[in-house]
């Protein structure tokens, strides 16, 4: 192809730069304290809560936006309703609000004190400060990314399967079960990596609404902000380092099951 060369050369120096670059230097950082410090670290049972609450609530919120996520997109797709313009624009005011602004108005809300905290406590369901808070904030900035990928798939499927579905006897609960949803799929689980992977490395929307107890809603990000008030860079890096790492290891999962899926939908 014309220019592939140069295209290549300007896409790999780029990145390498952006991304690569700063990776390395958080890997180099934490090699500094040897295999054995790194593990020691790692092993620190602060440590390893903060990473177990960061991955568990990353993924419960991401996985609760596949499904919710997709729903909308479907409803915003499929049918026309008053307001529909201006629910639509709604979906990306979490990428507009600062993640702070959002932290504090919904620990406000779901505090004992807030509108529905004050409702909610009475029945035994404490949502602020408490792992629950932490899914809810990244519910809240997580859903625009699974609606905004699956909402063009949507629009761009093919009618015309579902009609010759209805044609040869299926219901309307098996077309979208055998016809709708394996398209979907590929689509969805990008935006389940999306949503994860905002989830695991936020921080703004999630320290107000926490309560931030070590052991227990400590998030891994506000470890790290710990560690480097400290001076401790070495052990912030490490934490860094462990989180990119499985990070890594989750989407490339998701990756395979997706490419996986494409070829499967391909055939």
């Amino acid at each position: 192809m014309p220019g592939f060369g140069i295209g290549m050369g300007i896409t790999l120096a780029w990145l390498g730069v952006i991304v690569l670059l700063p990776l390395a230097g958080v890997f180099l950082r934490a090699a500094g304290l040897g295999i054995d410090g790194v593990w020691r670290i790692w092993s620190e049972p602060r440590v390893l809560a903060a990473l177990q609450l960061s991955f568990g609530t990353a993924f419960a919120a991401a996985a609760f936006n596949a499904v919710m996520g997709t729903w909308v997109a479907w409803v915003f797709v499929r049918y026309r309703f008053p307001g529909k313009r201006l629910f639509d624009a709604m979906i990306d005011l979490p990428f507009a609000l600062p993640t702070a602004v959002a932290g504090i108005a919904l620990t406000a809300l779901y505090g004992g004190q807030g509108w529905v905290g004050r409702w909610l406590e009475p029945l035994g369901l404490k949502i602020a400060y408490t792992p629950l808070g932490i899914v809810v904030a990244l519910v809240f900035v997580g859903l625009p990314f699974v609606v905004r990928i699956v909402q063009p798939v949507l629009a761009e499927a093919e009618r015309e399967l579902e009609e010759a579905a209805a044609a040869l006897g299926a219901s309307r609960w098996q077309t979208v079960v055998r016809v709708v949803v394996p398209a979907l799929w590929p689509a969805v689980l990008t935006g389940f990596a999306l949503a994860f992977a905002r989830g695991v490395g936020e921080y703004g929307s999630v320290i107000f609404i926490a309560g931030n107890l070590p052991n227990a809603t400590e998030i891994a990000p506000l470890l790290i902000t710990i560690r480097l008030e400290e001076f401790d860079y070495a052990g912030a890096t490490a934490i860094a380092a462990a989180m990119l790492l499985l990070s890594f290891a989750v989407l490339l999962l998701v990756n395979s099951l997706q490419a996986g899926l494409q070829r499967r939908g391909a055939r």
